[in-house]
C-alpha cells in the first residue's frame, strides 16, 4: 500500500471477473464408470501463455480477488480476527464473488516461534489458540482451498516496522529475503490453493528498472529471486511488481513497468510470470493526470503507457495487485468507474483480461477504507458494487466442507430473503438482499421476487442477475452463490432509481 497506509493501521491495531471463456464444473463421474471427466476451473497449478493464465488443463482463469492485510504488521497475523472467525471471514469473501485472496506478510513471521497478537478465541479462532504466525497462515489457506480461493502470498515488508524501497535492508540482507521465499514456496509445495508469491511490495526509488547496478536494479534482483523460488517449487506463478520511476517517468511506488519493454523479467521457467502494477486515487496521494483538464478520459492513455501495454502487447498476464480508494470525492468516484471499465474484456481482447486484486477487505486502511465497514461484517456495498461487473467465476473448491453436490430441490428445501436499503440519496439507493436456506437440505440454486410500490427500477445488480417486469423484480443467484448448505446465508445487492421508498415484500424459491 502506498504512502500514509501505515500510520493508520498502527493506530487501528493499537486500539485492538468478467465470464472465464471455456469454464465448466467438475463432473461427478468415479474413475473407470466411462463417463468423461470435465476439469473445474483452476484446478492444479497454472502457467502462463501470453496474456492468459491457464489452469493445469489449459483453461483460462482470472484472478479477481482481495487483499486481506495483516501478517505484514506487528500483530503478525490477519487482522480482524479480534473480531471474526477466519473461517467465516474467508467464506463472506468468496460468497461476495471475489476468487483470490492477496495475503501480504512480513519475513518477521518466518522468524522462529514468531506468535500473533490480537486474535479472539471467545468462541471464535478456537482452533488458532497457541499457534504460531506461519501455523495460523497453514489455516487460513486450507480453508481457502476448501472454500474454492487461491491465495497470493505477498512479501510486502523486511519487517513489521515498515515498507522498503528496495527489497532488502540492513536488518533483513538479500539473502534472507530469497531464504524466506524459498520456505515459503517449498512449505505450500503439492498444495495448488497457493498459486504464486509476489516477490517484494512497491519497488520504489532509488530502486531501478533495467540500470544494471546490482545492488538497485529491482529487474535483476527479481529474476534471481524468481529463480530462486522456482528451484524449490518449479509450478508457481511468480508476480513482479514495477517500479517508481523508469527514464525519468515517475508513477506509483510498484506501478512503474515501462521497462519490460526494454528489459523483461528472464526466468529459468518458462511460462510463470505475471507482470504487477499498483494503482491509487487521490485518498491515497495526488498524481499529474487527476488535473488534466480531460480527466478522466485521459487514464486509459495512462494505464496503457504505465502497464497496460504489457497486456495489450501480448508480452505477459498483467495483475493490477493492489487499487482503492475511499470513495469520498467525486475525483476518486470518476476515477474508479474509469478504471473498472479498462479491466473489462473488450472484443479486441476476447476473453482475456486483466487481472486484480482490491485494496482491501480491512475497514482499517486509513487511506482507503475497506470492502468490510468497521464492525468487520457489514459489506459496503457501494464500492463492492463497483467492482461487481468484473468480478469472475469462482475455482474448484475442496472436498473437506464443501456442502456436497446439492442435486435438485425436495423436501425441505425452503428459503427466505431479507431486503434492507443500505443507502438512499433521492435520486438512486442501493439494496441488499440476504438469502438464508431454512430448510433441512442443501439448496442448489434460489430465486428472489419482490414487487416495488411507484415506478422504482434496478439499475445495477451484483451477485445475481435479474429481469424486470413493471414493478416486478425477479433476481437468480449468480454462479458462486447458489448452493447454500442448510442454515447458510448468501447476499446480492443492487443499486436502483429514484428514491429507496418503502421496503417491499419478498419471496424467495428454492431451485
Amino acid at each position: 500500500m502506498f504512502c500514509s497506509l501505515r500510520r493508520a493501521l498502527c493506530v487501528a491495531v493499537a486500539a485492538f471477473l468478467l465470464p472465464l471463456a471455456g469454464v465448466q464444473s467438475a463432473g461427478a463421474a468415479e474413475p473407470g464408470d466411462g463417463t468423461a471427466r470435465t476439469a473445474a476451473a483452476g484446478e492444479g497449478y497454472w502457467h502462463t501463455d501470453g496474456r492468459r493464465i491457464l489452469d493445469a488443463s489449459g483453461q483460462p482463469v482470472r484472478l479477481a480477488g482481495i487483499n486481506w492485510f495483516g501478517f505484514e504488521t506487528d500483530v503478525h497475523v490477519a487482522h480482524g480476527l479480534w473480531a471474526r472467525d477466519y473461517k467465516g471471514m474467508l467464506d463472506q469473501i468468496r460468497s461476495l464473488g471475489y476468487n483470490t485472496v492477496r495475503v501480504p506478510y512480513s519475513d518477521d513471521i518466518l522468524r522462529p516461534g514468531t506468535l500473533p497478537d490480537s486474535i479472539s478465541h471467545d468462541g471464535i479462532n478456537t482452533d488458532l489458540r497457541g499457534l504460531t504466525s506461519l501455523q495460523v497462515l497453514d489455516r487460513i489457506v486450507a480453508h481457502a482451498g476448501r472454500a474454492g480461493l487461491k491465495i497470493v502470498l505477498d512479501r510486502h515488508r523486511p519487517d513489521a516496522a515498515a515498507q522498503s524501497a528496495l527489497w532488502y535492508t540492513d536488518a533483513v540482507p538479500e539473502a534472507t529475503w530469497i531464504t524466506n521465499l524459498k520456505a515459503l514456496a517449498a512449505r505450500y509445495a503439492g498444495d495448488p490453493t497457493v498459486i504464486g508469491i509476489d516477490l517484494h511490495n512497491e519497488p520504489r526509488d532509488p530502486a531501478c528498472w533495467g540500470c544494471g547496478d546490482t545492488a538497485r536494479d529491482w529487474r535483476l534482483a527479481a529474476e534471481r529471486a524468481g529463480n530462486a523460488v522456482l528451484s524449490v517449487n518449479p509450478e508457481l506463478l511468480v508476480f513482479v511488481e514495477g517500479v517508481q520511476s523508469y527514464n525519468g517517468v515517475n508513477g506509483w511506488w510498484g506501478g512503474n513497468l515501462m521497462g519490460v519493454a526494454e528489459h523483461p523479467v528472464r526466468l529459468d521457467v518458462p511460462d510463470r510470470l505475471v507482470y504487477s502494477a499498483h494503482d491509487y486515487a487521490t485518498s491515497v496521494g495526488r498524481q499529474p493526470w487527476f488535473e488534466d483538464p480531460s480527466f478522466p478520459a485521459n487514464m486509459p492513455g495512462i494505464w496503457d503507457r504505465y502497464w497496460g501495454y504489457v497486456f495489450k502487447q501480448d508480452i505477459a498476464p498483467v495483475w493490477l495487485g493492489e487499487f482503492g480508494t475511499t470513495l469520498q470525492s467525486g475525483v476518486d468516484q470518476r476515477w474508479l468507474s474509469a478504471l473498472v471499465s479498462y479491466l473489462r474484456s473488450t472484443p479486441e481482447h476476447g476473453a482475456d483480461s486483466f487481472h486484480w486484486t482490491f485494496w482491501s477487505w480491512n475497514p482499517n486502511s486509513g487511506d482507503t477504507g475497506g470492502i468490510l465497514k468497521d464492525d468487520w461484517t457489514t459489506v459496503d456495498t457501494v464500492k463492492d458494487g463497483y467492482l461487481a461487473g468484473i468480478k469472475a467465476p469462482g475455482f474448484a473448491a475442496g472436498d473437506p466442507g464443501d456442502p456436497g453436490d446439492p442435486g435438485d430441490p425436495g423436501d425441505g428445501a425452503e428459503c427466505a430473503a431479507a431486503y434492507t436499503v443500505s443507502s438512499d440519496w433521492g435520486g438512486g439507493f442501493n439494496a441488499e438482499v440476504k438469502v438464508t436456506n431454512t430448510g433441512t437440505v442443501p439448496l442448489g440454486s434460489w430465486k428472489v421476487t419482490w414487487t416495488w410500490s411507484g415506478s422504482r427500477r434496478v439499475t445495477s445488480m451484483w451477485n445475481a442477475s435479474y429481469t424486470q417486469s413493471g414493478a416486478t423484480v425477479t433476481a437468480v443467484n449468480a454462479g458462486h452463490n447458489g448452493a447454500l448448505a442448510a442454515g447458510a446465508s448468501a447476499s446480492f445487492g443492487f443499486g436502483g432509481t429514484p428514491g429507496g421508498g418503502s421496503v417491499p415484500g419478498v419471496s424467495c424459491e428454492a431451485m
